[in-house]
Parts: structure tokens; sequence; C-alpha cells
């Protein structure tokens, strides 16, 4: 079975392994048996598109949508989304959501009991560019603990989700930030096995979109399925 041009699968071991023991819900929810793989049908390979009527002028902003300024470290992120040949995909809708600065998720169901911080939501959208950048500025999320392990955090981390052009360019996926000594020890970033996929869930500091005495920026691009793919959340 071949696939689709424009739509190879990605290369074994560069997405999450469906059971990884140190994850202890993939346990419990992981493939018991063997994956059967279907052929790309046209209601893979097209639509939904879902673009820039959804998103309005301060939803990239997460800093500026209440009447005061949120507490923590101001950062600016940034970054092209690709197509598995490298090249720009323009006028897709990417969502991302948070914990604040002091690790805690604006959430009902999030009992951590870090404050809340009352001008700051975690949630933001934006569409990309003809050229396929975005771009978000917000806090740098805090750490928090987690129910996994003993004494378990999970790293600093940004969710992300983007709609690409088609059902299979969809992707659910974290970003991290670099030099976090936690990701050693987080078995959702180590789920992925390659060394090389899991340093693409990591941004890289980007001085020159650091603006002075205000922000500190960070760069990350997004790749839509193929060899290159950015890893997907499981």
């Amino acid at each position: 079975m071949s696939d689709k041009p424009g739509y190879r699968r990605p290369q074994a071991g560069t997405q999450p392994d469906y059971l990884h023991p140190a994850y202890q819900s993939t346990n419990l929810r992981s493939p018991s048996k063997p994956l059967v793989f279907l052929p790309h049908s046209l209601s893979e390979i097209t639509g939904p598109t879902i673009g820039a009527e959804r998103v309005n002028e301060k939803d990239n902003d997460l800093t500026a949508q209440h009447d005061g300024e949120p507490q923590g470290e101001r950062i600016i992120i940034h970054g092209r989304v690709l197509d598995e040949n490298g090249l720009p995909v323009p006028g897709i809708l990417v969502e991302i959501w948070q914990a604040n600065a002091a690790g805690r998720y604006n959430h009902k169901r999030d009992l951590h009991d870090a404050p809340l911080d009352p001008n700051f939501t975690g949630t933001g959208r934006t569409v990309t560019d003809a050229d396929g950048w975005y771009q978000f500025q917000t806090i740098k999320p805090g750490a928090y603990p987690w129910g996994n392990h003993h004494n378990a955090w999970r790293p600093a981390h940004i969710h992300f989700s983007l709609f690409g052009p088609s059902v299979l360019t969809r992707l659910v996926t974290q970003m991290y930030f670099p030099g976090d000594p936690l990701l050693e020890y987080d078995p959702i970033y180590n789920c992925v096995p390659d060394t090389s996929a899991k340093q693409r869930l990591i941004a890289r500091f980007d001085l020159e979109k650091t603006i002075p005495s205000y922000a500190l920026g960070y760069r990350w691009d997004i790749v839509l399925r193929g060899r290159d793919a950015t890893p997907m959340e499981k």
C-alpha cells in the first residue's frame, strides 16, 4: 500500500508510543491489538478549513485580554507552519492553551492549590499568514505537579492545536522550553522514542524576537506530517 503524494506517513519512532508504561494512563487506553492501516481516502485528504473568520484582534495576545497585566515573565512565541516538503501552510487556525505563571490552568477541574490570575485566561488563537508565520504574546507557564508517579511535575509547556488543510494535517501537540530540567523526568515528553524528534518539541531562544526590557522571544516551527513531522500529543 502506497501513500498518496503529500501525505507520507511519519518515520517509525518519531511519534509517541501508544503504550509507554512510565506514562500510566497509556496502560489503560493504548490499543491492545495490532493497528490496521487504512489507505488515505478523499475524506482524509480534504477539508474542513477553519480560518480567519473565527479570530479576533487580540486573540493572539494573551497578555491583553483583560483590564490588568497578568503576573509572570512575558514571552513572544513565533514560528512557521510547514508541510512535509518544507513549504509554508498559510491561512490555518493555530490555537494554544496553557497554565499561568504559577502552574495553574483556568479550569474548574484543575485542583492545584496555586493561585489563579484574574488577568490571565491562558487561551489564544491566530491564523498563519501567507508565508506560514504565526505569533503569540503570552506569559511563560509554570511547572505543576500531577499524579502520574511520586513527586511528578510537568515541565513548562504550551498546548498547540492546528487545523491544517485536511483531516490528515490536524495536529494537537505540546511545546517545551530549552534547558528545562524536568524534561528528563517527564514521561509525556519521553513517549517519543526518537531523540531528534523529541528535540522538535523544544522551542529555541530567539534574541532577534526578544523585546529589550519587555519580553523574551522563542521560535518554534511546526511541521504537519511527513518524515520531519512535529510529534503529536498522545
